[in-house]
């Protein structure tokens, strides 16, 4: 679930080929094409925090969970606890009547019961214990109990503005659906030919364009191995893929664990200068880092641009680079 939006407007021709510069027809081009491209770009940033906000809910799931399963153990050992006490009740009972102090195990609040010393004098130590045991587990339980519900809490916020940035990555990506019929049809075909200009061969490592290790070498063959594939927002492959799915998922195949979103993936490494670059290092675009893709050498990069461009090559420079990053 990654980026959503890509080439940038200097992707895209000036004009249909053919077509002569004062050409309304071309103008109106130029200009709906630039208003798709900043649609793409705003989507691809609510993607991202789309796919942050997945990844937030998943770790909550999983606390909740464990903090279920905690309070379902303790709920256990309270039980077991009850029922001792319970036995030594109706002994009691048996005996010639329930001591007071019994009663503890039949309030809500054996906390506030307990407390009373004036109780624990009148039972033997082997009660004792037990009773305090029975007060430390009932206490524990409390605390378990809260701390899920408060995570529950979370999660659900989580959930709610994991909805919310979806319905507004949609809502970008139907936008830009309206404008491309407006495009005349040779500003159609020209951004469909731009659109898979890149999936041609790629470019051969320059000589001295190694990369930085092994694990990035192997990243890099996966993520040429991808050119072609679709783009679809907020996938992670291996069938389809969004901008940070695609450098996750490379990264991934290499052995390698890279965060999910191109915000997190800027700080996965030592940052270098883009003079510096090497192939299998990640080029994250724009000041707010919603796009990222691999230096794959020779001035190009491998990336999964926008929907309807599938994973391809395209220069380093096709936008403003925020950073580059070595994992």
């Amino acid at each position: 679930m990654t980026a959503v939006a890509g080439a940038a407007a200097a992707l895209s021709p000036a004009a249909p080929a053919g077509a002569r510069p004062s050409d309304p027809e071309a103008a109106g081009d130029r200009a709906v094409g630039s208003r798709i491209d900043k649609l793409y770009e705003q989507a691809e940033a609510a993607t991202e925090r789309y796919n942050a906000a997945s990844e937030r809910a998943r770790e909550l799931q999983r606390q909740v969970e464990y903090a279920q399963e905690s309070a379902a153990r303790k709920q256990e050992r309270v039980n077991r606890l009850r029922s001792a006490l319970a036995s030594f009740a109706g002994a009691q009972y048996r005996s010639g009547g329930i001591d007071p102090s019994i009663a503890l195990m039949l309030t809500e609040d054996p906390d506030g019961y307990l407390d009373k010393a004036a109780t624990l004098d009148r039972i033997g130590s082997r009660q004792h214990d037990k009773l305090l045991r029975f007060k430390s587990a009932h206490r524990s339980l409390k605390q378990q109990r809260s701390e899920a519900g408060a995570k529950l809490g979370l999660l659900e916020q989580e959930r709610a503005e994991r909805k919310r940035h979806k319905q507004a990555v949609l809502k970008k990506l139907g936008e830009a659906r309206k404008l491309m019929r407006e495009l005349s049809a040779a500003g159609r075909a020209e951004r469909e030919r731009a659109s898979r200009a890149g999936e041609r061969g790629g470019p051969a490592l320059p000589d001295g364009g190694k990369a930085s290790s092994q694990r990035a070498q192997a990243a890099l063959a996966a993520a040429r191995s991808a050119v072609g594939r679709p783009y679809v927002w907020g996938a992670a492959g291996p069938a389809s893929f969004d901008c940070s799915g695609l450098t996750q998922w490379a990264y991934g195949r290499a052995g390698v664990s890279l965060p999910r979103t191109s915000q997190a993936q800027r700080s996965a490494g030592r940052q270098v200068p883009l003079s510096r670059a090497r192939p299998g290092d990640l080029v994250v675009y724009r000041d707010d880092a919603s796009h990222v893709g691999m230096y794959a050498g020779n001035g190009q990069v491998v990336h999964a641009p926008h929907p309807g461009a599938p994973v391809r090559y395209d220069p380093v420079d096709m936008m403003p680079v925020s950073s580059v990053t070595r994992p």
